[in-house]
C-alpha cells in the first residue's frame, strides 16, 4: 500500500510540474505493461484541459503521438514473440493461450476492423494489438487503422475529462454564489431584526 501512495504521489509530482511530458510518459508506462490506465490518463488530460492547465492543440498532439507509440510497442512485442508472448515476463497477464487462439480465429474473420473496434474495449485493446503482432499483420496496414480509431478514443475519453471538469467548476462557482446569497440574507435578516428591535424600543 506505501508502495501505491509513493506512486500516486510521484505521478501527481509529474503531472504538476510537467503536465505534458507527465501525461506522454503516463501513456508509454502504460503501453509497457505498468498500472497506469490509457483511458484515466486521457479522462485527466481533459480535465487539464477544462482547468486551463494545458493548452487544447499541444497537448492532444502530444497524447496523440503518446497513444500511438504506447499501442505501437505493444504490437512489436507480439510481432517479436509470436506465441511465446504468453509466457513473457510482462505481457504473459495480458493474454492467456486461450485468449490468443480466440484471438487469431477473429483476426482470420474480421481484420483490421478488430483494430478499429477493439481499440475502445479497454479490457480487449492490449490483447487485440499483441495478437495482431502475433499474426504478423502488416505494421503499416496495423498503424493506419489504429492512427483512425485513436482519434475516436482520445476524443471520448478527453471529452468526458473535459466535461467533468466543467462540472466541477460550475459546482464550486455555484457553491460560491450560494455562500454569498446566505451571507447577504443573514446580513439582511440580521439588520431587519435590529430595526425591528430599535422602533419596538422607541414605542415603549
Amino acid at each position: 500500500m506505501d508502495q501505491a501512495i509513493g506512486n500516486g504521489q510521484w505521478v501527481t509530482g509529474i503531472i504538476d510540474q510537467f503536465p505534458y511530458f507527465g501525461l506522454f510518459t503516463l501513456l508509454i508506462l502504460g503501453g509497457m505493461g505498468l498500472q497506469f490506465p490509457e483511458d484515466a490518463t486521457l479522462i485527466l488530460c481533459g480535465f487539464l484541459i477544462s482547468t486551463e492547465v494545458v493548452k487544447p492543440v499541444p497537448v492532444l498532439l502530444v497524447v496523440y503521438t503518446g497513444l500511438l507509440i504506447s499501442d505501437f510497442f505493444i504490437f512489436l512485442v507480439g510481432n517479436k514473440y509470436g506465441s511465446a508472448v504468453i509466457n513473457h515476463p510482462v505481457f504473459h497477464k495480458f493474454i492467456s493461450s486461450q485468449r490468443l487462439k480466440f484471438m487469431e480465429d477473429q483476426f482470420a474473420k474480421k481484420g483490421i476492423w478488430l483494430i478499429i473496434a477493439g481499440r475502445h474495449l479497454a479490457v480487449l485493446r492490449a490483447q487485440i494489438f499483441l495478437a495482431a503482432g502475433v499474426m504478423k499483420m502488416s505494421p503499416l496496414k496495423f498503424f493506419a487503422a489504429d492512427a483512425v480509431s485513436a482519434v475516436f478514443t482520445m476524443a471520448i475519453m478527453t471529452g468526458a475529462g473535459y466535461i467533468g471538469g466543467n462540472s466541477l467548476e460550475i459546482i464550486k462557482k455555484d457553491i460560491t454564489q450560494a455562500r454569498h446569497a446566505a451571507v447577504v440574507l443573514l446580513t439582511t435578516a440580521l439588520a431587519v431584526y435590529l430595526l425591528f428591535r430599535y422602533f419596538r424600543d422607541l414605542r415603549k
